[in-house]
């Protein structure tokens, strides 16, 4: 990353001590020759006037690299919007998980230098897409990077949802609603649903059911070039989300298309990054009891 010239820097702007933390590496970053521009949103928020403000198009046309300091929710809405451009991201942690926001606040300064001098690991991921279409007309569209989850309403029972992959009828299934996943989502709500862990290098797409009436209804993983259809059979109050941060409301009969995004995200991590040590961290995988606590 040597030839990189702009350096785009995006924060949860509600965050604590977020402004600082932009402020430090904006100052690093501009002392090191670069070019700095922050999102319009964080600009504005935390008063930071020292660097030109852009909307987030207008990085993804401008910048050589943008910098995420937040949790992964921010990631991942910012991520959405970037895919398109094909803009490198760089992840800081000051939210909590920390998953696909992987360099540790108090380790941002060397990583970042580490990172932008080259000595670092470049990523992809996929995202997934989908429709929804009613009476033959498309209402809705929207791009997930983590993952697509039809739910019933609050206060209504189980839904009834009729699913095709490539045509080809797969089931009718009563539950809670069905999580359609991608490896990033793998670690997200699908896992708490009792879905399985899929390495970020795969292609596949994973179906999870929530709660579903028949235990026999188990979570798949499908191939990525697979198209779902999901229709709405019966069930009140139906809704699709996107990540959590896009929705729309479903009634009867209508069908949601779900096939692999064209775009894909590319992460840089520091040298040392591993998704193994990522799952020991993050799920805790390192703790368990000391051999004494166990005989006991």
């Amino acid at each position: 990353m040597t030839s990189t010239k702009t350096i785009a820097l995006i924060g949860k702007f509600n965050a604590l001590g977020m402004g600082e933390s932009l402020q430090e590496l904006a100052t690093f970053l501009s002392h090191s020759g670069h070019a700095v521009v922050f999102d319009h949103e964080s600009a504005q928020n935390l008063g930071l006037d020292d660097f030109p403000a852009l909307s987030v198009a207008d990085i993804g046309r401008t910048a050589d690299v943008a910098i995420v300091l937040g949790g992964d929710g921010t990631m991942l809405g910012i991520a959405r919007q970037l895919a398109p451009y094909d803009v490198p991201l760089i992840g800081i942690n000051q939210g909590r998980l920390g998953f696909i926001t992987d360099i540790p606040r108090d380790q941002m300064i060397p990583a970042i230098a580490n990172i932008l001098a080259g000595k670092h690991i470049a990523e992809q991921r996929c995202l997934l897409q989908a429709i929804v279409v009613r009476d033959g007309e498309q209402i809705f569209s929207g791009v997930a990077f983590n993952d697509i989850v039809l739910s019933r309403g609050p206060g209504s029972g189980m839904i009834e949802l009729r699913v095709e992959v490539d045509e080809h009828f797969m089931y009718n299934q009563r539950s809670d609603g069905l999580i359609v996943s991608t490896p990033t989502g793998s670690t997200a709500y699908a896992l708490s649903a009792g879905g399985p862990l899929l390495h970020p290098s795969l292609g596949g797409i994973a179906m999870v059911p929530i709660a579903p009436h028949a235990l026999s209804n188990r979570p798949i993983v499908l191939p990525e070039t697979s198209v779902i259809s999901v229709e709405i059979v019966a069930g009140r109050d139906a809704s699709v989300n996107f990540d959590m941060q896009s929705f729309a409301n479903l009634n009867h009969k209508d069908k949601i298309i779900i096939s692999r995004s064209a775009h894909h995200i590319t992460f840089l991590h520091p040298e040392d990054w591993n998704y193994y040590h990522t799952l020991r961290e993050k799920l805790h995988w390192n703790e368990y009891p000391s051999v004494e606590g166990a005989l006991n």
